[in-house]
């Protein structure tokens, strides 16, 4: 494995630098970098086999790259990161793997044992009855539904109150009811501070609280779309995008401009950026509120990957 000696992101819980991977000649990701924050929800896309369980168990610490650093709390994962890997929780691969004859509830005093908790019975009860797992607790994992097994793997990850959770498509599986409690639940730690990592292909429901996407093609990350705007947001297009976009971040009253594709999106009056426009003799074609779709957006963006 090659040294990476890069700059961390300060303030990161969980941050990616020029992350490689090859199996023998082939690449399977090239130079993936990224950071979560604290109280971030970051969310991984892609088409299958574009990298995203890889990415994850690099990510996990369960395989090594064959460049670049994770690092976790500000410490390399691969360089004595084991204080660092006790914040993390983590599913992947899901349906996460449990001793079948044993129930849902021993099989979280398990992890509780191997995690070094204390005092576990009333966090066990807890996390079962946030998973709406109570009433099934006592029974053996293998008869389980596929659902069941899914939220029994969530609620083992977030048992010991992990600051980093690090979950592989975690609502696969799930009905309409499942998918929006697991939401709501990375949506809720999220609010309280932890990192959040998840693959998913639920992009619109993820777009409602998530705060950045990455989106993988062909072992590469071909676009961060940050999301999660608190403002009004809006998009025009002129005959200059990228001028126009590099002259709005300089008028008062225009916030958070950026190009996507060939529109300008920005936050702020819509009459200030248009006025400041046309003085400057731009074309504006149109200009609208943004109602931005975030799986129409992925499907063209890696139509071509």
């Amino acid at each position: 494995m090659s040294e990476a000696v890069v700059t961390s992101t300060p303030g990161a819980a969980l941050e990616a630098q020029q992350l490689g991977k090859k199996y023998g000649r082939k690449p399977v990701l090239e130079n993936i970098t990224f950071a979560v924050q604290p109280g971030e929800v970051y969310a991984l896309a892609g088409p299958n086999g574009s990298g995203k369980t890889t990415l994850i168990r690099l990510l996990t610490g369960l395989a090594f790259p064959t460049s670049g650093v994770v690092r976790m709390l500000g410490q390399d994962i691969y360089n004595g990161g084991y204080v660092a890997r006790r914040a993390l929780g983590a599913v992947v691969e899901a349906p996460a793997a449990f001793y079948p004859h044993m129930t849902g509830r021993q099989n979280l005093e398990m992890v509780a044992f191997l995690t070094g908790m204390a005092n576990v019975e009333a966090r066990i009860r807890e996390v079962l009855v946030r998973l709406e797992l109570l009433a099934v607790a006592d029974q053996p994992v293998r008869t389980y539904s596929l659902g069941q097994r899914q939220r029994l793997g969530l609620a083992s990850a977030i048992l010991h109150e992990p600051q980093i959770l690090i979950l592989d498509e975690p609502t696969s599986g799930l009905d309409p009811q499942g998918i929006s409690k697991v939401h709501e639940i990375l949506s809720e730690l999220a609010w309280k501070g932890v990192a959040v990592l998840l693959s998913t292909h639920h992009l619109r429901e993820v777009s409602a609280y998530s705060d950045k996407v990455g989106i993988l093609g062909g072992g590469r990350l071909l676009e961060e779309v940050k999301l999660g705007s608190k403002g009004e947001t809006y998009r025009l297009r002129v005959d200059d995008p990228p001028r126009a976009a590099a002259f709005l971040k300089t008028v008062p009253g225009v916030q958070n401009v950026s190009l996507r594709d060939v529109n300008v999106i920005f936050e702020g009056s819509p009459n200030v950026a248009l006025a400041a426009l046309v003085r400057e003799n731009y074309q504006v074609q149109f200009l609208e509120p943004d109602y931005f779709d975030l799986y129409d957006y992925y499907r063209e963006r890696v139509k071509n990957a």
